[in-house]
């Protein structure tokens, strides 16, 4: 049997799970359009485990989603899922968050495009076919209105994500299909980490860094006008 807790902050939702042979068997995650990773985190790692009945010493890995998305949730995560595989020996492990977001629907023909939001029209995306194999890499790219279009004539083209929803407008082609509300979550991640756990394909816990697919820029604030 083995039991692993998976971490996911890559986006608005902060998702944590517990799963064995991986099969969910708690989970706790909250999406209320907020980063409230720092605050809620913690507490649900700690809910989980409690539903489950078990305790930190007890699972057999830490599973963290590695990114893309939010700089600042990334290492919420990271940090935390490092922190738990130090205290008590635990290998770590990481999963491609656009390939769990991928794995919360099914199709029966074409590609399935995860997407993130990445400020204005700039979105990070990646293709998987109805096996949930991917096919192109991750980009970060602009969306106009030919983006995917080898893809959009080819067949149909299931796009999901947060950063979905903006491309609705300009992705108007007969063969694209939109999934609202399915974000990146822990619950997908645990068939994902169990597969990983079993080939021994684990980090470097010392040295594993987000994919953050972007350098991070501060965006500096507007300096206000003096007032006399």
């Amino acid at each position: 049997m083995v039991i692993i807790l998976n971490i996911e902050t890559a986006t608005k939702n902060c998702s944590v799970s517990i799963a064995k042979n991986g099969e969910v068997i708690a989970l706790k995650e909250l999406n209320n359009g907020k980063y409230s990773h720092a605050e809620v985190l913690h507490p649900f790692i700690l809910d989980v485990l409690n539903e489950a009945n078990l305790t930190s010493n007890q699972i057999d890995a830490v599973a963290v989603s590695k990114g893309p998305g939010s700089y600042t949730g990334l290492r919420i995560g990271v940090s935390a899922a490092k922190g738990l595989c130090f205290a008590f020996d635990k290998p770590l492990i990481s999963i491609k968050t656009l390939e769990s977001l991928a794995y919360a629907i099914s199709v029966d023909e074409g590609v399935i495009i995860s997407m993130l939001d990445a400020r204005r029209m700039e979105v990070y995306a990646a293709v998987f076919n109805k096996n949930h194999d991917q096919v192109r890499d991750i980009k970060a790219e602009i969306i106009d209105e030919n983006s995917f279009a080898e893809y959009l004539e080819a067949g149909k083209v299931t796009f999901l994500g947060d950063g979905a929803h903006k491309c609705k407008d300009v992705i108007t082609h007969k063969n694209a299909v939109f999934v609202d509300d399915k974000f990146p979550s822990a619950k997908e991640m645990a068939q994902l980490s169990y597969d990983k756990y079993k080939k021994n394909d684990i980090e470097d816990v010392a040295y594993f860094e987000p994919f953050y697919l972007k350098d991070f820029v501060v965006i500096p604030e507007k300096k206000k006008k003096p007032t006399f």
